[in-house]
C-alpha cells in the first residue's frame, strides 16, 4: 500500500511537467538546411510557444508528397536548470507546405514518422529568421570591403605622384 501511495505521489508531481512539454513553450529551435551555414538558432515566440507551431498533428497525417521540395531540419529543445534537452525533430518544407515529423528525442508518439500539412502561419516567421541569418552572413564581408576601400584610398593619397 505504501508503494502505491509513493507511485501516485510521484505521478502527481511529474504530470504537470509532462503536460508543459506537450504544450510547447520550447526554449529555442535549431535549423539546418538550404542556405543555412552550420546551424541557426531561433527563439521567435511564433515558432516555439506551441507544439503545433509547424503543423497541427492532431488533424491527422497525410500521404507523403511526391516532391516535397527543399526541407529544413528543425530540432526543438528546452533549457532546464541550465542544461539543454532536445525534445523532438521534424522536417519543415515551407515552399510546398508540408512537415515530416521524425519524432521525440526520447520516446515515441502517435505522430512519429508521418507527413502533415504545415501551418501557413509558420512560414513568415521562419523565412524572416532565415533572411536575418543571411544578412548577418554578409556583414563581415561588407566590413572587409569597406576597410579595404579605406586603406586603398588612404594609400593612394599618401603615394607620391609620378
Amino acid at each position: 500500500m505504501k508503494r502505491i501511495v509513493w507511485i501516485l505521489a510521484a505521478a502527481l508531481v511529474l504530470i504537470p511537467s509532462f503536460s508543459a512539454f506537450a504544450k510547447g513553450d520550447f526554449t529555442y529551435i535549431t535549423v539546418k538546411g538550404p542556405g543555412v551555414t552550420g546551424e541557426l538558432t531561433i527563439s521567435n515566440p511564433a515558432l516555439i510557444q506551441s507544439f503545433f507551431a509547424f503543423a497541427d498533428f492532431s488533424k491527422g497525417a497525410v500521404d507523403a508528397p511526391a516532391e516535397p521540395g527543399d526541407g529544413y531540419q528543425v530540432l526543438r529543445a528546452y533549457v532546464i536548470d541550465g542544461k539543454e534537452q532536445p525534445f523532438d525533430l521534424l522536417y519543415y518544407y515551407p515552399t510546398t507546405g508540408y512537415v515530416y515529423y521524425e519524432g521525440l528525442a526520447e520516446g515515441s508518439s502517435e505522430y512519429d514518422k508521418k507527413w502533415y500539412v504545415a501551418d501557413p502561419a509558420a512560414k513568415a516567421p521562419f523565412q524572416t529568421a532565415l533572411r536575418r541569418q543571411a544578412q548577418l552572413m554578409w556583414y563581415p564581408a561588407i566590413l572587409i570591403l569597406v576597410l579595404l576601400a579605406v586603406f586603398y584610398f588612404a594609400y593612394r593619397k599618401k603615394a607620391p605622384a609620378a
